[in-house]
Formats: C-alpha cells, sequence, structure tokens
C-alpha cells in the first residue's frame, strides 16, 4: 500500500512507507520526496485554504501547494477555527453482550476491584521524598515482602512541591484530590504517608478533609515528629511491617469487566497514530464499554480541533462542560504566553503530524464511537460508566497521574516513536502504531498495530486489545512491568505560582 485516502473530501493522502519522486499517487505525480507517515497533496490547495484530513481541517496553506508536494509545516500553518458545536447528534448507546467479559481482581472493602496490589509510600510535600525512597529501599533491602508474594512491591510515590503554594487555591485542591486518588485507588492495598511536618499540604488536614482514619491499611509519619531523617526511616519500616499483613490478606476472584476503569492516553505519535492504534483502541473501548466498563480519555490539549466529535457524542450538560474547559485551556496558553499549536512535538513532526489539529483527530479516536457520559476535573473521582473524559493536560506523566488518582485501575498507551512508560500502581499496555517501531523496540512494545496496514480490521484488532486488557488486568505483566517502570512517572499537575 503507497498510499490513503482517509475521507473522499481530503486534499491530501498519507505515504503509507514513504513516497519517491515520480511516483503517482491518485493520478498525481510525486514532485519530491514524503517521509513515511507524512502527508502529500493530491489537488490543488490555495494560499489561506484549509488542508483536509480525516475530512477535517488540519491547518492552512502558508503558499500556493501544488499537487504531488510535500504537506507539512514548511507550507501549512495552525489557525484557530470556530466550531460547530452539536450535541446528541451521534450519542449511541452500545448493544447488550450476550456473555458479559471477566478477569481475576482483588476485591477492596468498597467493592471495587484492584488489578494489581500495591503498598504505596505517598509524599506530602517535595522534602519527605527522599525518606519515603529510603524507606521502600530498606523495605527492600531487609526483605520483608519476602512472605507476601500477594504484594506486588513498595512503592515510593514522590513529586516536588506541597509547599510555597496557595493553601486555599486550585494548586492546593488539585493535589489533595490526587494524593487522595491514589490512596483510595484499588491497585493499592496499604498506604504510607510521609511529611516533613511544618509545609503547606499539611497531613492532617489532608485526613480531616477525607474522614481518613490510621487504620491497619493505613499509616502516617512527618520526619520532624519522628525526630529526624533517620528516625522517621525506621518508624516508616516499622509503619510498612505493620501495614503488611491486612494488604497481603486478599486473592485474586473472578471479576467482572464492569470494574475496570480504562486510562487512554498516546504519547510519541505520529502520522499513523490516527489511522492505526488509537481507532483500534477506540474499538476495544466501545467493547469494554458494551461490558459495562469505563474509559477515560484525557489530555485536552490534544482533543483541540476534534472536540466538536465529541460533544456530537454529549448530552449538552456534559458537552457544555467540555466546552468549557476548552476555554479554559485558551486562557491559560494566553496567560502563559504560549499556543494551543505548541503542543506537537519535534517528534510528532518528524513522525508526521503538522498542527495540534491533526494531532488531535487521531488522539479523540482513542475513545471509540459511544456515547461521553461525563467530564470530569484533574484528578476527579470518576463515578459515571462508560466513556467519560478528564480534563488533563496533554503530558503524559501529569496526564495518567490525573486518570489513576480518578481512578484508573489499568492503561492502554499508543505510540509512534517509541515512548517509554508505565505508571504504578496501575499496569501500562503499549501498542505500537507501526511495524518498523514495533520490531526495533519490541521490548517495550505489548501489541503491534501497524499490521491494521496490511489488512488486519480494526475490530479484530480491537479484540486482541480487549483480550489483552483482561489477560494484563488477571495479571499478566505488560512489558513496562517487566522493564521496571512506573515509579517515577507519579507528577501532579501542579496550577498556580511557586511562592
Amino acid at each position: 500500500m503507497a498510499f490513503l485516502r482517509l475521507h473522499p473530501s481530503d486534499n491530501v493522502v498519507v505515504a503509507v512507507d514513504g513516497l519517491s519522486p515520480g511516483d503517482v499517487v491518485d493520478d498525481v505525480r510525486i514532485a519530491r520526496r514524503i517521509p513515511p507517515g507524512h502527508k502529500a497533496a493530491v489537488r490543488p490547495i490555495a494560499k489561506d485554504s484549509p488542508a483536509l484530513k480525516f475530512g477535517q481541517i488540519i491547518g492552512f496553506a502558508l503558499e500556493d501547494i501544488a499537487p504531488g508536494d510535500w504537506v507539512h509545516e514548511h507550507n501549512i500553518a495552525f489557525h484557530s477555527v470556530d466550531r460547530d458545536y452539536e450535541f446528541e447528534a451521534d450519542a449511541r448507546d452500545p448493544d447488550p453482550v450476550a456473555v458479559p467479559a471477566t478477569f481475576q481482581g482483588y476485591r477492596r472493602a468498597n467493592g471495587r476491584f484492584g488489578t494489581r496490589n500495591y503498598l504505596g509510600i505517598l509524599t506530602s510535600v517535595n522534602c519527605s521524598a527522599t525518606v519515603a525512597r529510603l524507606i521502600a529501599r530498606e523495605v527492600e533491602k531487609r526483605g520483608l515482602l519476602d512472605d507476601y508474594p500477594q504484594i506486588d512491591g513498595v512503592i515510593p510515590l514522590v513529586h516536588g512541591h506541597g509547599c510555597g503554594m496557595d493553601s486555599k487555591g486550585e494548586g492546593y485542591e488539585v493535589l489533595k484530590r490526587t494524593q487522595w486518588g491514589y490512596a483510595a485507588n484499588p491497585n493499592m492495598g496499604a498506604v504510607l504517608m510521609v511529611g516533613l511536618g511544618c509545609e503547606t499540604f499539611q497531613i492532617a488536614r489532608w485526613k480531616q478533609a477525607y474522614n481518613i482514619a490510621e487504620s491497619d491499611t493505613f499509616r502516617s509519619l512527618t520526619i520532624q515528629d519522628s525526630g529526624g531523617t533517620k528516625k522517621a526511616i525506621e518508624d516508616g519500616v516499622a509503619a510498612v511491617r505493620d501495614l503488611l499483613p491486612a494488604a497481603a490478606n486478599v486473592r485474586r476472584e473472578t471479576a467482572p469487566a464492569s470494574a475496570l476503569m480504562l486510562a487512554l492516553q498516546c504519547g510519541g505519535s505520529d502520522g499513523y497514530s490516527g489511522i492505526t492504534a488509537n481507532p483500534s483502541l477506540g474499538a476495544a473501548v466501545d467493547l469494554l464499554v458494551a461490558h459495562g466498563g469505563t474509559a477515560v480519555l484525557g489530555e485536552t490539549p490534544e482533543i483541540y480541533g476534534a472536540e466538536h466529535l465529541l460533544t456530537r457524542r454529549a448530552s449538552p450538560e456534559v458537552g457544555k462542560k467540555l466546552i468549557e474547559r476548552i476555554r479554559w485551556w485558551e486562557d491559560y496558553t494566553r496567560r502563559n504566553a504560549g499556543s494551543m499549536n505548541n503542543n506537537p512535538s519535534p517528534g510528532n513532526k518528524a513522525g508526521g503530524l503538522t498542527t495540534i489539529l491533526e494531532k488531535s483527530l487521531g488522539a479523540a479516536a482513542k475513545g471509540g464511537t459511544t456515547r461521553l457520559t461525563a467530564v470530569a476535573e484533574y484528578a476527579e473521582p470518576v463515578t459515571a460508566r462508560g466513556f467519560v473524559f478528564m480534563d488533563t493536560p496533554g503530558y503524559d506523566p501529569v496526564s495518567v497521574t490525573g486518570q489513576v488518582a480518578g481512578g484508573a485501575n489499568v492503561i492502554c498507551f499508543t505510540t509512534g516513536r517509541g515512548s517509554a512508560f508505565g505508571c504504578k500502581p496501575a499496569p501500562s499496555i503499549k501498542l505500537a502504531t507501526n511495524t518498523p517501531m514495533f520490531e526495533r523496540m519490541a521490548g517495550d512494545m505489548d501489541i503491534n498495530c501497524g499490521d491494521v496496514l496490511d489488512g488486519v480490521s480494526i475490530q479484530d484488532k480491537g479484540r486482541e486489545i480487549f483480550d489483552t486488557i483482561l489477560r494484563v488486568a488477571s495479571g499478566e505483566r505488560s512489558r513496562s512491568e517487566q522493564l521496571g517502570y512506573g515509579d517515577a512517572e507519579f507528577v501532579p499537575w501542579q496550577i498556580g505560582a511557586t511562592m
């Protein structure tokens, strides 16, 4: 296959394996080399006229573009476009399933199911990060987990703020929600919270906000109250020792697929993302939703320009909430002297993506085709079932942190360039958009979606992804887990001034 036309109205096509001068595409002779995954014009595009891909605007011509020419950032520019926000036009509920799917999960006291069983060490502030890491290191050195095979590990989840912030501001509220979301995530068997003692983000205030009490699955301490670093480490190790029996008192049991909450992510996207991996993941999402599960799409800057396709799948109430978040991001970037088009990275552009409009059209495909049931704030507990949107940045670690805080217990991450990523306590499944990258980074990738270009149907690939989700949720280790990723990817969104 030399090229792909993705919609009859498109004036560009995608070069599947690259095109050379003299190649004929759609009765058009190629004028210059077109790299794999990039675009070639197949119709004249006059200066200031839109370039169309997926039947949608992806940018505007900076100059007259002749048929056969390469279409990329040298001759296409981003301009914001007024969208026609319709509601309910494409809202679709899934067909019921005959046999509900299941997985083997850990039942929690509140009825939720985990796919992993970790003991987490959370930190209230950057000042307690080193102590948290040293507690985890001592637990490992002393072999405290040797008698508890039911526990997947002790993970220090540290971050870079918690002080120098407004104690009543938006940033504080986001951190508060994020910490609670991780403590309450069903993949956590027990939690130790470590603080310094004098920081803005006070553990006592946080516990009071969520009615958290010390128990056999939750403990807290501060370095200052313990009497310094060494004593805090010993207190922390003792607390972990006390938490281990209750954390280990679980066994996997049969759980309905409706107990799964899937975080949807893409990173290192390329020109194939919106053609192979993202729509295939969307087909898997449709299956999960049909089985009563939940899928959470995030990365608000990466649906910018495609949000009108999501509002068509939503009620007016839900759709207007999504538009409000889009307007917030437009204002946020203006206040910071940025642009929504700053999002495509150099790697995205090298892979064939030109503007945020093009990137977003492919990224939104991860969300499948069913009704958009809710829009959540960052790290807000997701209580709706079905396809949900969460307002997060496009930066993957920050985005996934919000989704896991919202309750996600498994992650699917599509990549075209080869992102290195994991996110404990939730297992991350990596989906490659193209076969060359999959083969080059086979040790990091779980599924090759590049074979969609060879004739594998989107629906068949979606079924493969769905089946993999069930196996990983049941305990099969993903590539990211095998490699040890996930400890460093806890990155709460820092909003507001650092004081």
